[in-house]
């Protein structure tokens, strides 16, 4: 029973084949370097290069950060969106959960008030 959960998982994270040359044709599409897109989407030059190598499955976050910086069409989204794993990297719910009043690293802190 564990290790279909296993394997399961590992087949859903397995990305669809023409997903990066898609992603690829969508970057050059938009005259970006690979290296520009990936910082513009707050990536590493590496991840993205993964991606469109068909290595690695972006998160929903990182899929949505891809989807408005290469300005994806409504169709390549869609395709984006559904090979998209929702329980890793920044999507991974233990990054949402939160103590009460506890704030997230990514959360910038609030200037002194400046009026004391």
């Amino acid at each position: 029973m564990r290790e279909e959960s296993k394997a399961r998982v590992w087949l859903r994270r397995v990305p669809p084949v023409e997903l990066g040359p898609m992603l690829a044709a969508a970057r050059a599409r938009t005259g970006l370097a690979q290296r520009r897109a990936s910082a513009i989407a707050g990536l590493s030059g590496h991840y993205l290069n993964a991606i469109e190598a068909g290595q690695r499955t972006p998160s929903r976050v990182v899929a949505e950060r891809l989807a408005e910086v290469l300005e994806l069409t409504p169709d390549e989204r869609r395709k984006l969106f559904a090979a998209a794993v929702t329980d890793a990297g920044y999507s991974h719910p233990s990054r949402n959960a939160r103590l009460p009043g506890e704030r997230s690293i990514a959360t910038p802190l609030k200037p002194p008030d400046s009026s004391l």
